[in-house]
């Protein structure tokens, strides 16, 4: 089959042999699929992944149940063992022997095919099309945070970085009733939020402060020190970034100013799905560009580049 692959380096394979379709899997078709920030740090080594890369893909099952065969779906890409306490309790995404697609143990979705357990399948709406429902596990891991919010949180919260998942992550907040501000670098992205309910503001501009909640979705490595700084004494940071880089960082204002801090990773695919359908969370400003699999590699470049939101790769039709 064709695909990306990591190995020592990013390449477009024509040969890429199909993964094994193990006990309780299915095998989808990859129709869409999306780079993100984590593809980007895999790329620069980050967790020493090596096989194809891809999480986010809207597709349609080729192999599997007979009342899936045919139908478009999305799938949460932790796969867990079924067999530890997490697993039986529910939570494969913390399974320590768990595969992650396209980042941990498991072939990703920038490729022909790929495989996924059937209970992490979840059905498209025939009204998403793809090029939204694309967007569905970004749009969990923004919601993860409405699962994660203490309930004395407060109601001012900050969104740092204008990428893909600080928009996202700032709509999902908007919408949930939060006064939002939205920082970031480039105006051009700011304006994606038109109409959202919440509020940009440039970076470069004076910073806010005693802020109820931060989300840290900057993709730097010093993004956690800028949240300390705007975050109110006893307030939650929430940590979205993936880097593959190190920083020194400075923890006392955390401790003296009693900052909960908590990381925050995927989220569950059904507010996400709801949302998107019902164009309560808008991306369709957010694709720059859309292309073959076969100009993966060029996809790769054209993500970093200056402006530029989302790259999808178009695998079939």
């Amino acid at each position: 089959m064709r695909a990306l692959v990591l190995d020592g380096g990013l390449r477009y394979r024509a040969d890429r042999k199909e993964a094994r379709l193990r006990p309780g899997e299915a095998r989808g078709q990859v129709l869409v699929a999306g780079l993100c920030n984590t593809d980007l740090e895999l790329a620069r080594g980050y967790m020493g992944f090596t096989g194809v890369p891809g999480h986010e893909f809207v597709g349609r099952v080729v192999e599997g149940p007979a009342k899936l065969v045919g139908k478009r779906v999305v799938g949460e890409i932790n796969a867990g063992c079924g067999r530890c306490a997490g697993c039986r309790a529910g939570d494969s995404r913390h399974c320590p022997k768990r595969t992650v697609l396209g980042i941990l143990g498991r072939d990703g979705a920038f490729a022909d095919t790929l495989t996924l357990p059937v209970v992490n399948l979840k059905r498209v709406p025939d009204a998403l099309a793809d090029e939204s429902a694309v967007f569905v596990e970004p749009t969990a891991a923004a919601f993860e945070i409405l699962d994660q919010m203490p309930e004395d949180a407060g109601t001012q919260a900050v969104v740092l970085g204008d990428g893909k998942l600080g928009l996202l992550v700032a709509q999902v907040l908007a919408q949930a009733g939060y006064a939002v501000t939205a920082i970031g670098k480039h105006p051009d992205k700011l304006r994606v939020l038109r109409g959202s309910g919440a509020r940009v503001r440039l970076a470069s501009d004076k910073p806010p402060a005693n802020v109820d909640v931060v989300a840290e979705c900057t993709g730097t490595a010093s993004g956690l020190q800028t949240a300390l700084a705007v975050v109110r004494p006893r307030g939650t940071v929430f940590l979205k970034s993936t880097v593959a880089g190190q920083a020194t960082l400075d923890l006392a204002p955390a401790v003296i100013n009693e900052v909960r801090i908590q990381g925050s990773r995927c989220g569950r695919f059904e507010p996400a799905i709801e949302a998107l359908a019902a164009e309560r969370v808008n991306v369709s400003r957010m694709v720059s560009a859309v292309l073959p699999l076969e100009k993966g590699v060029e996809a790769f470049h054209r993500a970093v580049a200056p402006g530029v939101l989302k790259v999808l790769l178009r695998v079939a039709s």
